[in-house]
């Protein structure tokens, strides 16, 4: 096969900065470096827990340099967000300030946000989102040319899939008591997603996409015999009707993270690569 290099005269290859070194910014890292080697080089790290990024730049050659955010950000040409909604809308922020495109894992952070695609658009940058753990946000796209009158999820995961989630906690809910289907949360996106923000951004990405956080309905269900996250979208509109299910095992790291989202930044970056 071809680099880029070689079917594109004067191509550069691409320096990628990962801020965030949990699981889905080792993956990348990795497959950077076995897949995209020819176009692509991971360049910079950071991570909240500076040990973290050390541990993973000492696994990349050549080794990446362990820097802040912001030169991160200067000094790549594509940053990819993996550490959070807590940041990822600064980080967003940051890129576009600097004129640089940016992958968001974290959409969660982006909803308050919206203003920066547009921003983005006329700094000649961009914001990516990937697909994450769900399918048919082609489908929702498309209804979007139309009116959509509803867009609803129905996220259903193992309880240790949702430990720690401040809603849990406020509402006083041990998650390990839980012995039979009980559904956890019911409501808007914008609350789901503060509520479970280590757990939703597929609410997040639905929203960004549809209708809105206000408007785009959430439940969000577990049980014991839960073994995958499972992740179902229906919309309707002018178009019809649109019925997705999504059935992810869990990432080995991170059971909070589907496998198929990590998948996702993946297929996105040999996209832009």
């Amino acid at each position: 096969m071809k680099s880029p290099a070689q079917q594109y005269p004067g191509y550069k290859m691409k320096k990628i900065g990962i801020i965030g070194c949990g699981a889905i910014g080792t993956a990348a890292a990795g497959f950077i470096q076995r897949n995209l080697g020819k176009g692509a080089r991971v360049t910079a790290l950071c991570d909240i827990d500076p040990k973290k990024a050390v541990l993973l730049s000492e696994k990349i050659r050549p080794r990446p340099i362990v820097t802040t955010i912001d030169d991160l950000i200067k000094k790549s040409d594509l940053i990819i967000e993996a550490a959070g909604m807590h940041i990822s809308g600064t980080i967003a922020k940051r890129a576009v300030f600097y004129k640089k495109d940016v992958l968001i894992m974290s959409t969660g952070g982006l909803l308050r946000r919206t203003s920066l695609f547009k921003k983005a658009r006329t700094r000649g940058c961009r914001i990516y989102i990937p697909s994450g753990a769900i399918c048919g946000l082609d489908g929702l796209i498309s209804a979007g040319i139309g009116k959509i009158t509803r867009v609803s999820l129905t996220t259903r995961k193992p309880p240790k899939g949702l430990k720690g989630a401040p809603y849990l906690m406020k509402k006083g809910i041990d998650i390990d008591r839980i012995k039979k289907e009980t559904v956890i949360y019911s409501g808007t996106a914008e609350d789901a997603v503060r509520e479970f923000p280590k757990n939703v951004n597929v609410a997040a990405t639905l929203s960004l996409l549809g209708i809105g956080p206000k408007l785009t309905k959430v439940r969000i269900i577990t049980s014991p015999a839960y073994t995958r996250n499972v992740h179902e979208v229906e919309i309707e509109g002018e178009f019809g009707r649109l019925f997705t299910r999504t059935e992810n095992l869990p990432s080995k790291t991170n059971p909070k993270t589907s496998q198929l989202a990590i998948f996702s930044a993946l297929a996105k970056l040999k996209e832009l690569i």
